[in-house]
């Protein structure tokens, strides 16, 4: 049987939305077809857990039938969480060893900040994919700029530590770790700081040997689904926890385009129809 395909999101920058993006993934893969494993090292925070742990709950109590991960999505946290600080790095190894050979794909989700754990998902990863804020701010995390001209000046410590991760995963496996930064939550206005962004992004991207793919929009159907642990991929006629309208469509044409920037699978499940007053037809010209 072959290995799974690791999948680490990671970025040492909270509020980037690692959280949502590894969800999204992981959901749009099991409907998919997909066998799939998730790890949540943000040992604190927990939002990975703690979202498969409400589509448990919610599921059992509308008798919906929807595909989850291969295992009790809080085993692994809490396996790691009860660990020694210096017993982590081994009980990690325990649990990716058992999810190498029974799942297609293992989505771990990385807090944000820079960890043992965190390094070692790092250098195991297949696919590394940073979701990243359309800000200066967010930037600064990849990438030093001149602060008179803007134009870039080096990579910051975080594009250090992924170059430092692929190559530990070169040496030992002689494979390449596939680089994917997610241009995430894009702002509608300020098109100048916009194009100064792209081009610092574009030029780091040709520097330190990374993909830019799209991200996900702030859009509230992203968070209001978290409590009953469902995600758009999820939403059909027997699935509408909430009701559904034209934005809601556009999001699934935004969770395809991530899917298909990472080379994988397009179908994120059942196709969805609005049907409240709501609509907003821009929104779904937008995602087309």
């Amino acid at each position: 049987m072959s290995e799974a395909r690791v999948i680490v999101v990671g970025n040492e920058k909270g509020g980037a939305g690692k959280s949502t993006i590894a969800i999204h993934m992981a959901t749009a893969l099991m409907h998919a077809g997909a066998r799939v494993a998730v790890v949540d090292l943000d040992l604190r925070q927990q939002s990975l857990n703690r979202f498969f742990d409400n589509r448990r709950k919610w599921l059992e109590s509308s008798g919906a039938v929807l595909p989850t991960p291969l295992t009790p999505s809080g085993e692994a946290g809490e396996i790691l969480v009860r660990a020694a600080a210096e017993d982590q790095a081994v009980r990690f190894e325990d649990v990716m060893g058992q999810a190498l050979g029974i799942a297609d794909f293992i989505l771990v989700d990385t807090p944000g900040a820079d960890t043992a754990l965190s390094r070692k998902a790092h250098q195991s990863a297949d696919v590394i994919i940073t979701p990243l804020n359309d800000s200066f701010v967010d930037f600064d995390m990849l990438g030093q700029v001149d602060p008179v001209t803007l134009e870039l000046k080096k990579p910051s410590l975080y594009s250090e530590s992924v170059w430092e991760a692929r190559k530990v995963r070169a040496a030992v496996t002689r494979r390449m770790t596939d680089w994917l930064v997610l241009r995430n939550r894009l702002a509608t206005t300020e098109a100048r700081n916009r194009k100064r962004l792209e081009e610092r992004i574009a030029a780091l991207s040709r520097r330190v040997g990374f993909r830019i793919g799209p991200g996900l929009r702030d859009r509230v159907i992203y968070r209001e689904l978290f409590p009953f642990g469902l995600t758009i991929a999820d939403l059909s006629p027997g699935v509408r926890p909430v009701p559904v309208s034209l934005s809601h469509v556009a999001a699934r044409q935004e969770l395809r385009a991530l899917m298909t920037a990472v080379g994988l699978s397009e179908d994120t499940g059942e196709e969805i129809v609005a049907t409240d007053g709501d609509s907003d037809v821009e929104e779904l010209d937008k995602a087309s």
